[in-house]
């Protein structure tokens, strides 16, 4: 049978897909993110257009503005990257070794995408108050955590680890032993093994979880709010800023400084999509 006939024949009795076809779900798809997504960030966008770029630039030049984005930004970059790394030991232990508790551990992990931020908010604050069960003993060595960056660090952190687990466990579980092996066997040491063997494979998903979590960081705002003391120029972060402004009525400077908050995160997200794109180029893992 010639091959076009053959393949002619293969469409005609192809078993129809249970999802509609590309037209209709294209068009769900598009209508779903304009509803959700497009629609608002439009609106957002064309409400600050109102302000014009000498409105936009006097809003960033203001130095509350500034602390509260560099505070937001930096502290969510600096959780974001300890995720990345610890995320990846913890999914590591999780895939490779079988120990009691390790379905508790599990669900620990699990526990930031439950667990209200406001209760997580609460809990944090008062585990490192001064009088606290941990801000306590942390006082008498001259280290204050609540209403201090230094906290505020820590509820991201909270909030961000299971991006960073999770999205690594499934590539761990696809790693074969047999790789560590030859690697081992060959006369590679342990740093060499995990350097050239373990992590390339592992590095776009890393980057996904750090970006997710960095993403999770950067628009909280409930863990944050009662264990950073909200403090200007000390521990404000922009959210909170946005919601000061609009609770004084001055929709303008809260509009502003939303469509900085999305201007940045967007360049940062493009520039992670970026690298992570490389990776996968580089090492050649799809």
């Amino acid at each position: 049978m010639p091959r076009s006939a053959s393949l002619s024949s293969h469409r005609r009795f192809r078993q129809p897909s249970a999802i509609p076809g590309f037209q209709l779900a294209f068009g769900y798809t598009l209508t779903y993110l304009g509803l959700i997504v497009l629609i608002p960030l439009a609106a957002l966008i064309v409400r600050a257009s109102s302000l014009g770029i000498e409105g936009l630039w006097q809003i960033l030049s203001d130095e509350r503005v500034l602390s509260a984005l560099r505070i937001s930004f930096g502290l969510s970059f600096a959780a974001a990257v300890l995720d990345a790394v610890f995320g990846a030991l913890i999914a590591w232990v999780l895939v490779r070794y079988s120990f009691p508790g390790r379905k508790l551990i599990h669900a620990a992990v699990d526990l930031p995408f439950a667990l209200p931020t406001a209760v997580a908010g609460i809990s944090l604050a008062a585990l490192y108050a001064p009088n606290g069960w941990l801000g306590e003993p942390l006082a008498e060595l001259g280290i204050k955590v609540a209403y201090t960056p230094l906290g505020i660090f820590i509820a991201l952190v909270f909030v961000g680890l299971p991006f960073a687990v999770r999205t690594v466990e499934p590539l761990i579980e696809e790693l074969d032993r047999e790789v560590e092996e030859a690697s081992a066997t060959l006369g590679a040491t342990r740093t060499q093994t995990i350097w050239r063997v373990i992590l390339p494979p592992l590095l776009p998903a890393v980057l996904t979880g750090f970006t997710l979590a960095f993403a999770r960081a950067v628009g909280e705002y409930g863990s944050v709010i009662f264990i950073a003391g909200n403090i200007p120029y000390v521990s404000e972060i922009a959210p909170i800023l946005i919601v000061i402004r609009l609770e004084e009525f001055n929709y303008a400077g809260a509009t502003g400084i939303a469509v900085i908050m999305l201007a940045i995160s967007f360049v940062t997200l493009l520039t992670v999509n970026l690298i992570q794109a490389w990776s996968r180029k580089r090492f050649g893992y799809a």
